[in-house]
């Protein structure tokens, strides 16, 4: 299972982690996914989510059901 926003399809990032010295290493930053339930066409589906897209879907619905018209 790959580590990816089933929504917004984000991901890990890559980079370089620089110590005192300015010495590089490689270093792979993940997303902060979560496993939520949401309504999808009437149906409850298991999703891994991003932190920041499940703050998204709740700021846009104001508390209510998130209903999503997606095809998956």
């Amino acid at each position: 299972m790959s580590r990816k926003c089933d929504i917004s399809n984000k991901g890990p990032q890559y980079g370089n982690s620089r110590s005192k010295s300015l010495n590089a290493r490689r270093k792979k930053w993940d997303v902060n996914l979560q496993k939520t339930t949401i309504i999808i066409n009437g149906k409850k589906e298991k999703l891994m989510l991003s932190a920041k897209t499940i703050k998204t879907l709740k700021n846009n619905n104001k508390g209510q059901e998130v209903n999503l018209n997606l095809t998956l």
